[in-house]
């Protein structure tokens, strides 16, 4: 891209948008935001786009509806000040759990997400860890998926090693994702655990299939919302003999209390990433932040120079 690269941030994620910008050395863009007192929001873009290759930066996490408006919002301005390209960088992809129809008579919101960025202005997407991967088929126009495993997968080899070792699969779609880092962890055993419910965010029951007696288990997920699977499938896996648990997700919603659940159970570690924002963490807590802001950093700069960012995994 020829026009000079500017990166903006909404208010989801502040830390995360400032370490971008000191990874690319760059100066954060400009953003004047105002909610008024009915709850609306006007932006005013505080730096001269023209022509260049911008990028808003902004997690829809909770309030995740407030967020995503603003992320429409910044586009919409962005695009009537003449931007050259706009990518929405999306650490956290809200609603992508809500990706098909599991009855009639419901949204694919996910899809209908991608419609909105698309009808703002956005001219591309770049994301981390969608829930699943045909998500990206949902827009027409280019995404790219980033992972955040390749970055946490050295903190766990360092930590717990590779020695008695079990990477878990929390549920049966998740196993190439479990996959994924048994390989990069000398070839670890894997198991999975079969997992029934009877509604949204209800478990009724748990299996483990695979061997775990005695191991060390790494629970690998890409979603911790109410902590309700997680600590469900880390009891499951004590019950097998499993010597130590740990969990590693990468978007750590943590909604409700799902921190006080995660403080009483036999997880010795939750490790995530930044992709949203963690206030107030202290030692009772057992959560460990693996910042991916140098992998966004980095795929920004490959995106504006027109470089493979497939590569960045490979």
């Amino acid at each position: 891209m020829s026009g000079p690269l500017l990166v903006f941030g909404g208010r989801s994620n502040l830390h995360f948008f400032q370490s971008v910008c000191k990874q690319l050395d760059i100066e954060p863009g400009r953003i004047d935001t105002v909610q008024f007192a009915d709850g609306e929001l006007s932006v005013e873009i505080g730096d001269n786009v023209r022509g260049g290759d911008v990028f808003v930066l902004q997690s829809t996490c909770k309030p995740g509806n407030d967020y995503l408006m603003e992320l429409l919002i910044i586009i919409d301005a962005l695009k009537r000040s003449s931007a050259g390209r706009i990518t929405a960088a999306i650490p956290y992809y809200g609603y992508s759990r809500q990706d098909r129809k599991v009855k009639p008579r419901v949204p694919i919101t996910a899809k209908l997400i991608a419609d909105m960025l698309t009808a703002a202005g956005a001219d591309r997407v770049l994301t981390m860890d969608l829930h699943a991967g045909q998500l990206m088929g949902f827009f027409d126009i280019p995404v790219d998926n980033l992972y955040a495993l390749p970055t946490m997968i050295p903190y766990l080899r360092q930590k717990y090693g590779v020695e008695d070792v079990t990477i878990v699969s929390p549920d049966v779609g998740g196993l190439e994702r479990a996959r994924f880092v048994a390989t990069r962890m000398d070839n670890s055993p894997f198991a999975v655990i079969d997992k029934r419910r009877s509604g949204a965010n209800r478990v009724d029951s748990m299996t483990v299939v695979g061997e775990v007696q005695g191991q060390t288990c790494i629970i690998v997920d890409d979603i911790a919302d109410t902590g309700g699977t997680l600590v469900k499938a880390a009891e499951t896996l004590i019950k097998a003999g499993a010597k130590r648990v740990v969990a590693v997700c990468v978007h750590a919603v943590l909604s409700g209390e799902s921190r006080s659940k995660l403080r009483e159970s036999p997880i010795d570690e939750l490790v995530v990433t930044d992709t949203i924002p963690h206030a107030e963490l202290d030692s009772s807590d057992r959560i460990s932040v693996i910042s991916v802001a140098p992998v966004f950093a980095e795929a920004i700069r490959r995106i504006h120079s027109d470089d493979s960012v497939s590569s960045l995994f490979t």
